[in-house]
């Protein structure tokens, strides 16, 4: 019987194999097995955007948004792939990352771009995310991804006592998989912003400010370095190629250091205020005009959709965000039905004016499938969910407070006090505050770093911060004229 299995599991890749037969890679022209097609990877795009923009937003600037989709443009004809419908984004968050997802969308956070020094850094990973989609990795590792997934089942039947080995394996080749991409989107944007004019050798500085952002304490860690995951020392690697591809190819290479800082002259750096903010252990919305306290110690993070926090156990979250409905018990119906829940108390009440709806709830237990045994619920593995719907300002919100059974009564204190904690915002230095920006500034006279940033009094908090924007040291020489980054408010 277990043999059986096995050969029917082989049947079963070889004939995905014959059904989709090889395809040869767009930049490797190597023959591969791909299982998505092009027709695939454009729905894919189109079906991830909007959830994209939803979750991050997008950040209005409109000679920004003309620029990267120039040099986007410009680079996608010059790519192995000039017949895909290459879409260029700048999305509002203060994180450092770009990314791409099948199709032709790019993405880049206004973090980044403020973090880039000249257009040369900004063109060497913008051919970096284009590699990604011209090389079709994401096609490529959810082939091996299904591939893997298959052999590990079929070494479980073979093989039980080895399942676990097996899977461990597989997971290493997955590993494997994202840091080959990586290297050879290296590769790839290297030769693509040097055909488009720019010096590659600045792509390699850029990884250089990558680290010094993800070693800063205090700084807002670049989520590049977590989905782009380290091969090595990218840095003296892209060197090496930008180097290499010079030689071979002599002429002009750009760097338009000033170019690019002109661009960017007043775009928000780190939290925008008008999303909300945390000060003090309280969340503020100065827009919505509502505020509500975040419990000590605990972290968060906030978006568009939804502002989370949690205790740094991780055995607790809690989830603030807007719930559809014309009213509080419409709104609790809805909910509940999206989320799986099952009410077992609800409670009108009262939170400092406004009307509201407090709804304890639990996990629905899982759909019984035939043949298969019933899940049993215990106070281990259910869900026990405290939500607090409140009317205000012409919305309905919803603060949900979750946490196993278990667990449950020891954080009921802390959901309670954030919800009861909910009322409207009235100081007006929280209502009126704005974000920081960067300013781009002509240094005074010949000196270091620092010495051009305390001319134009730039408090001491903030010189690493201001170190790692201009990618430099800050013991780092400059001359007078020389354009620097500051931030103002």
């Amino acid at each position: 019987m277990k043999m059986r299995k096995m050969v029917s599991y082989v049947f079963l890749i070889v004939g995905i194999s014959s059904l989709y037969g090889c395809s040869r890679n767009p930049v490797t022209g190597k023959r591969e097995l791909i299982l998505m097609s092009q027709e695939q990877e454009l729905a894919a795009g189109k079906e991830a955007h909007p959830s994209i923009v939803a979750s991050m937003g997008l950040y209005e600037n409109q000679s920004l948004q003309a620029f990267i989709n120039q040099k986007g443009k410009a680079m996608g004809a010059i790519s192995h792939r000039p017949d895909l419908p290459y879409q260029f984004f700048i999305v509002d968050s203060p994180v450092v990352n770009a990314f791409a997802v099948p199709g032709g969308y790019v993405y880049f956070t206004r973090g980044i771009m403020a973090h880039f020094n000249n257009e040369a850094e900004f063109a060497g990973v913008l051919g970096h995310e284009i590699g990604h989609i011209t090389a079709r990795h994401s096609a490529r590792q959810q082939t091996s991804q299904l591939l893997g997934q298959l052999g590990a089942i079929a070494g479980t039947i073979a093989l039980p006592e080895m399942g676990e080995v097996i899977q461990a394996g597989v997971g290493s080749l997955m590993l494997s998989y994202s840091r080959a991409h990586e290297t050879e989107s290296d590769e790839i944007g290297v030769a693509y912003s040097s055909k488009i004019g720019y010096d590659a050798h600045q792509m390699a500085d850029f990884f250089g400010t990558l680290k010094k952002l993800s070693e800063a304490s205090g700084q807002i860690i670049p989520t590049f370095q977590s989905t782009h995951p380290d091969p090595g020392n990218r840095q003296k690697k892209v060197a090496k190629l930008a180097t290499e591809y010079q030689q071979a190819n002599p002429g002009k290479y750009e760097i338009d250091r000033n170019e690019y800082l002109k661009r960017i002259d007043g775009i928000i750096y780190g939290e925008d205020p008008k999303q909300g903010f945390v000060e003090n252990d309280m969340f503020y919305h100065p827009v919505l005009k509502f505020q509500f306290p975040v419990p000590r110690g605990w972290q968060h993070q906030n978006a568009p959709t939804q502002f989370q926090m949690a205790p740094k156990g991780g055995k607790a979250v809690m989830i603030f965000t807007l719930a559809q409905g014309n009213s509080l018990e419409e709104a609790a119906q809805a909910t509940l039905k999206g989320m799986g829940l099952e009410a077992k108390d609800s409670q009108k009440t009262t939170i400092n004016g406004n009307p509201a709806l407090v709804v304890v709830s639990r996990q629905a237990p899982p759909q019984q499938q035939q043949g298969q045994p019933q899940q049993q619920q215990t106070a281990q593995n259910t869900v026990q969910v405290a939500t607090w719907f409140i009317q205000y300002g012409g919305n309905i919100y919803a603060i949900h407070g979750m946490s196993y059974v278990a667990d449950f009564d020891k954080y009921a204190s802390d959901f309670k006090q954030v919800a009861e904690g909910f009322r409207t915002l009235t100081d007006r230095e929280k209502l009126n505050r704005q974000p920081d920006r960067i300013q781009i500034k002509s240094v005074q006279r010949d000196g270091t770093l620092r010495s051009a940033l305390e001319a134009y009094q730039m408090p001491a908090d903030k010189m690493k911060d201001l170190e790692v924007l201009n990618g430099m040291d800050l013991k780092d020489p400059v001359t007078r004229g020389m354009m620097i980054k500051t931030i103002s408010r």
